[in-house]
């Protein structure tokens, strides 16, 4: 079970994006980062561990390191690397990659905008730190961009243009497990719903593809060699990375799911969705029949949001976090 804590305020409300919330814990300083995307603004929050102490930043998009923009930013997400820590914003103009506070951007890559307008909108979704020390970023052409980040300084370039999918990205995942046994580590989804696995490196290897079935997956997870997807249906699918066999499907929400989160250490997934739920559900994986299985363990009303974004805390699960559209608030929970 979970009980309500007090709600952090943000200085302004979320956007109606897919996981419009990241969360970034830092236990050696008692503190937790929390960045929610509203417009062309990104609002974030350093919150002290007894919930007591805020500190508020908020970062614009930006066009190149100088001129102000008004595109509007569709994600952002803290990148965990070996050697550092980077803040990575995407939106209808390009992606800025700053220090782990927000304090410095150190480095910006444009998208190639179309001199005559197309139908099709131009911008970059999902982002994932991948093995090593590359950061994948998908964008609406269907292209998936790896950047080399230097373990310091600005030296971050385009290694790799990763082209299997032919839809807009939705979301990116990397192996989140500490377990380095598993060969794939990297997980991308599009508009159509299409899975592609990856193995990370100096040459990413395509192993393989699990194709869509009519709905778009907006949200995508990767544990123990586990795919984890979360569909418009409101459904929840798990696969097997390598072989694409589907372990388990669960009809998890009534609405779009638009966000998913998995709590490394034990295994905790977290599910929210348009229907105003988070539900919490245990994961666990045989080694004896080489099967995974999904189990309920908890389920949070937020009356009347729409949720938008929703991750854990800690690597437990002891703690999670919801935002909602059009709310001025992060709402947090902590386990009883």
């Amino acid at each position: 079970m979970y009980r309500k804590e007090k709600s952090i305020q943000i200085k302004s409300s979320a956007s109606a994006l897919y996981s419009n919330l990241s969360v970034l814990p830092i236990p050696e300083k008692s503190l937790t980062y929390f960045t929610v995307v509203h417009g062309n603004v990104l609002n974030m929050v350093s919150a002290s561990g007894d919930g007591l102490n805020f500190s508020h930043r908020q970062l614009q998009s930006k066009e190149g390191s100088i001129t102000a923009s008004s595109s509007l930013i569709m994600q952002a997400s803290w990148c965990v690397l070996p050697s550092r820590v980077l803040l990575v914003l995407t939106s209808q103009k390009g992606i800025q990659m700053y220090e782990s506070d927000g304090s410095i951007m150190v480095y910006w890559h444009a998208l190639d905008i179309p001199e005559t307008p197309s139908a099709q909108a131009v911008f970059a979704r999902g982002i994932a730190a991948a093995r090593g020390n590359f950061i994948c970023v998908g964008t609406s052409s269907g292209s998936l961009l790896v950047f080399d980040v230097p373990s310091k300084g600005t030296n971050i370039t385009l290694s790799e243009v990763l082209e299997e999918h032919r839809e807009p990205i939705t979301d990116i995942a990397s192996e989140v497990s500490s377990n380095k046994e598993y060969i794939a580590d990297l997980v991308s989804t599009d508009d159509s719903g299409l899975l592609c696995v990856w193995k990370a490196g100096e040459d990413f290897k395509l192993l393989n593809k699990i194709p869509a079935y009519g709905c778009t997956c907006s949200s995508v997870m990767l544990w123990t060699g586990i795919v984890v997807a979360g569909y418009s249906s409101g459904q929840i699918r798990l696969y097997d990375a390598l072989s694409g066999v589907m372990y388990a499907e669960v009809n998890a929400h009534a609405r779009w799911i638009y966000a998913l989160d998995i709590a490394s250490d034990s295994g905790k997934l977290l599910s929210g969705a348009e229907d105003s739920l988070v539900r919490i559900w245990k994961l666990s994986k045989s080694t004896e029949t080489n099967t995974a299985e999904i189990e309920h363990l908890h389920t949070e009303c937020v009356t009347d949001i729409q949720i938008c974004g929703a991750k854990f805390c800690d690597g437990e699960g002891s703690a999670f976090a919801v935002t909602g559209y059009d709310l001025s608030e992060i709402i947090r929970y902590t386990q009883i």
